[in-house]
C-alpha cells in the first residue's frame, strides 16, 4: 500500500467520521427531546450522505479532488438526497388533536443529508458551520420561538368540555374577556369517549389582554370554568 493511497483512504475515512459525528449531535438533541428519529437515524443519515457524495465524486473523477473543471451529475447524491426529503415526509404525523408533528426534525434530518454531502465533498469549514448553525437553530432559538408564541394575538386550544351544551357558555365568556372566535372544529378522534372535544382557534382583540396577559394566564384562566375538563394550548 503506497502513501498516496494511504492518504487518499486516511482523508475518506475523515470526512465520512465527521459526517457521523456532526450528525449525531444532531441526533442527540433530537433525542433528548424524545422523538423518534433520534441519534442513530442522524448517524446513519451522515453515513450515507457523505459516502455517496465520495462515492460520486471517485466517478465523475476517479479520486477525492474533482478539480476545477470537472462537470457533471452526481447521481447518487442527488437520489439520497430525493430519498431524504422523503423520508422528512413520512416522519411527520397528526395525532390525536390534530396536531403536525415531527416537522423540526423533518427538516433537521434532510439538513443533516446536505451536511453529510458537505463532509464527503471535503467542504469541512462549510459542514462544520452549517452543523453548528443547525444546533443553535434546534436549542437556543426554542426559548425565542415560546416567547413570541406566547405573546401572540393568535391562540389555538385544545378543549375538553364536560358536555358539549356548555360550549355555548364557552363562547359567551371568551367573548366577554376581549376575545374573538375564528374557527370551531370537532375532534371526532374523541367520539368513543363521553367528552366533547374541539380545537378552537382565537384572536386575542382586548388591548387589556395583549398588553397584561400571557397565553399561559388566558388558559389557566378559562380552565377554571367548571365545565372545562381540561384545555390547553396546541
Amino acid at each position: 500500500m503506497d502513501a498516496a493511497y494511504e492518504k487518499e483512504l486516511f482523508e475518506m475515512m475523515l470526512r465520512v467520521a465527521l459526517s457521523v459525528f456532526l450528525c449525531a449531535m444532531i441526533g442527540c438533541q433530537r433525542t433528548n427531546k424524545r422523538h423518534s428519529a433520534g441519534l442513530r437515524t442522524f448517524m446513519l443519515m451522515g453515513l450515507a450522505s457523505s459516502t455517496a457524495m465520495l462515492l460520486d465524486i471517485y466517478l465523475m473523477s476517479g479520486g477525492l479532488d474533482p478539480g476545477p473543471d470537472s462537470k457533471g451529475f452526481y447521481l447518487m447524491s442527488a437520489a439520497l438526497l430525493v430519498a431524504s426529503a422523503t423520508l422528512s415526509v413520512h416522519s411527520l404525523f397528526r395525532n390525536a388533536r390534530n396536531q403536525i408533528l415531527g416537522l423540526t426534525t423533518a427538516v433537521a434530518l434532510w439538513t443533516c443529508c446536505i451536511i453529510g454531502m458537505a463532509c464527503g465533498a471535503g467542504r469541512f469549514a462549510l459542514a462544520v458551520f452549517a452543523a453548528l448553525s443547525l444546533l443553535f437553530c434546534l436549542t437556543a432559538m426554542n426559548g425565542l420561538e415560546n416567547f413570541l408564541k406566547n405573546r401572540s394575538m393568535h391562540v389555538e386550544l385544545h378543549l375538553e368540555l364536560t358536555e358539549s351544551r356548555y360550549l355555548n357558555s364557552f363562547i359567551t365568556t371568551v367573548r366577554r374577556l376581549g376575545m374573538s372566535i375564528d374557527d370551531i372544529e370537532l375532534n371526532r378522534s374523541y367520539r368513543e369517549s363521553k367528552l366533547s372535544v374541539y380545537t378552537i382557534s382565537l384572536t386575542i382583540e382586548s388591548e387589556e389582554l395583549k398588553k397584561n396577559k400571557t397565553h399561559r394566564e388566558i388558559i389557566e384562566a378559562l380552565s377554571s370554568l367548571e365545565y372545562v375538563s381540561h384545555i390547553e394550548e396546541m
